[in-house]
């Protein structure tokens, strides 16, 4: 009841794992709210960065076109102005324009050279431009130094060996072709980029799509699980309210300062409070003092602040109703998910009923012990009477017997037919009567010898008294069926002596039948104990009479009919009886017999068994 009071309030405050299950949402919507932010971010940047990178390749085409064609325009312009320098045109600008290509040309093929750096064919066509600009630019040279001597039809020569030698058109043609096809391949990545970068923004917005509507149901089902957990919750705080308040068990929630926060009805009931309590009181302030043992408010203050349990605290109270009762006190402390201060779980056990019943029986067994020490001394006596009877009596008889057979000597052939019958049936009556005080010696033994306990293989046992019993058996034909028989734990000269007596009766009892059958067989019982039997199909008994069977010179027939002294039963039972075994008997008159006898079970008598086999 107490593990089930504590597990009530352990419904009064939330599962952790529910608060490990807020984390995983708070992550959640924090990696959502990432992705959402970060990825169009990233698809953006790389996407600026790829058009950047294509609009600069597109600028690099156009530069290296015009700068072709600058290289194209500065040469033919430098000519221009020579032709018009050879027809007389005394103009102080055209020897500038004259030799400007001579200045600028070289700086600007090496600029192109330069630029188109990473194209091979560029490389090879700019080279032959070179070769041919600068073979047009030496022979501009010379028509410019033919006319400054005056030598117009050189200059002229001159002119047209370089529009003839050198031509530069192809040329030119050649690299804004390449550089056009390069821009056109530029422009085509270019918009494969600005496609790619529209695919990945398309992507992109459908994933914050899905994302926001994946994080909107998830909250909305999360808001309505909060909803129905509070429900429940809150119902479950109501059952459970409902349940301490009607567990029979007095239970009682106490703060630090070890004041009432809630008492169900049965604690309020017990100590007199009203039923609608529930206002805060110190518990020494209830029940009239019922409260104010200091060893009980010591550990109450150390399961509060140590964290200790306090299991089974057994006080006598004395209630309101004036009545000192036993009870049993059980306290745990209680963390509260708040973070508040922690609080107590008080529960008691009103276990008056029970120290009575104690006392009750406790009294009944000191009573029942010194029945068993007056059972016990009387045993003993018995015992000491039988021992010191049998000793006591040997005397006589070796008297009776010797002297009996000095009379016999004394009186030899002149003895009478009547006086040899009196000495023989004082003969027979010695014998008998020794016989008597040996198996007395024998039963007395039995009860105070103390058992000698090893393993001891009832097959062995078995085997050895059937060969004794068919030596008494002259001749006789009998048909043996003994089981394997298991190895148990007891007195070994004891068990010995059961198996005598057992087969020895089963053998003597059959003694009228042509063909006697004896079976030995064994089984388990379900608590582990055997329960071996010996069953014959001799002279059987009425089953009226069993309860005389074990008992000591019980006899079921005559001695005429079946010799013995009736004590090999009684022998039997009591050493069954010491090994914890019980023995029995059932027949029927005329159809045999079966004794059955058992005996415990032993883990050590298993080992054997399994190193036997």
């Amino acid at each position: 009841m107490l593990r089930s009071s504590w597990k009530l309030a352990s419904t009064l405050r939330p599962a952790t794992r529910d608060r490990v299950s807020l984390r995983w949402r708070l992550g959640g919507l924090l990696a959502a709210v990432l992705v959402i932010v970060a990825l169009p971010y990233m698809v953006t940047r790389s996407g600026s960065t790829e058009a950047l990178s294509a609009n600069e390749r597109v600028t690099h085409s156009s530069e290296v076109k015009s700068l072709t064609y600058r290289i194209a325009y500065v040469t033919r312009d430098s000519e221009a102005a020579i032709y018009r320098l050879i027809h007389g045109d005394r103009d102080p600008q055209l020897r500038l324009r004259a030799e400007r290509a001579g200045h600028d040309v070289p700086g600007l093929l090496n600029q192109l050279h330069e630029m188109t750096r990473e194209s091979a064919d560029q490389q090879s066509l700019i080279g032959s431009l070179s070769a041919t600009v600068n073979g047009r630019l030496a022979l501009s040279g010379q028509a410019i130094l033919r006319l400054e001597r005056g030598d117009v039809d050189g200059a002229v020569d001159a002119m047209r060996d370089a529009g003839t030698l050198f031509k530069m058109d192809s040329l030119i043609d050649g690299i804004v072709r390449n550089e056009d096809s390069e821009l056109i391949k530029r422009r085509l990545e270019a918009q494969h980029e600005s496609f790619n970068s529209s695919l990945a923004l398309l992507i992109t917005a459908i994933a914050q799509v899905v994302l926001l509507t994946i994080v909107v149901i998830v909250s909305e089902r999360q808001i309505s699980r909060r909803l129905r957990a509070e429900v429940r919750e809150g119902q479950a705080v109501q059952r459970s309210q409902l349940i301490v308040q009607a567990v029979r068990e007095p239970i009682a929630l106490l703060d630090t300062s070890l004041g009432t926060l809630l008492v169900n009805a049965a604690f309020g009931e017990l100590y007199g409070l009203p039923p609608d309590f529930r206002q805060s009181m110190p518990l020494t302030e209830i029940g009239d003092g019922a409260w104010t043992d200091s060893a009980l408010l010591q550990r109450l203050n150390d399961v509060l602040l140590l964290d200790r349990e306090l299991w089974d605290y057994e006080l006598v109270q004395r209630t309101v109703d004036g009545v000192d009762r036993h009870v049993v006190i059980n306290a745990r402390r209680l963390e509260q998910d708040s973070g508040g201060d922690p609080v107590l779980l008080l529960t008691l056990s009103d276990v008056t009923a029970r120290a009575l019943v104690e006392q009750q029986v406790k009294e009944l067994n000191r009573q029942l012990e010194g029945k068993i020490e007056q059972v016990s001394d009387v045993n003993r006596e018995l015992e000491a009477f039988s021992y010191s009877v049998s000793h006591d009596l040997r005397a006589p008889l070796r008297h009776i017997s010797g002297f009996a057979g000095k009379l016999q000597q004394h009186l030899g052939e002149a003895a009478d037919e009547r006086s040899r019958h009196y000495i023989e049936v004082i003969n027979d009556a010695s014998r008998r009567m020794a016989l008597l005080i040996e198996d007395l010696l024998v039963f007395s033994r039995l009860g105070r010898g103390a058992l000698r306990l090893q393993p001891v293989d009832m097959q062995s046992l078995a085997d050895e008294a059937r060969a004794l019993a068919e030596t008494d058996a002259h001749g006789r034909h009998i048909v043996w069926s003994i089981a394997p028989l298991p190895i148990v734990i007891g007195d070994e000269n004891m068990l010995r002596t059961v198996w005598q007596n057992l087969l020895g009766n089963a053998v003597k009892y059959t003694g009228k039948r042509e063909v006697a059958r004896i079976d030995v067989d064994v089984q388990r019982n379900r608590d582990g104990s055997y329960e071996f039997v010996v069953s014959d199909n001799g002279a059987g008994f009425d089953m009226q009479y069993a309860g005389k069977l074990f008992g000591v010179f019980q006899r079921l027939h005559r001695a005429s009919e079946f010799p013995g002294n009736g004590i090999g039963l009684a022998n039997v039972r009591r050493i069954i009886t010491r090994h914890g075994g019980r023995v029995w008997a059932d027949a029927e008159p005329g159809h045999g017999a079966r004794f059955h006898f058992t005996l415990p079970s032993s883990d050590l008598a298993e080992s054997f068994a399994q190193r036997r086999s």
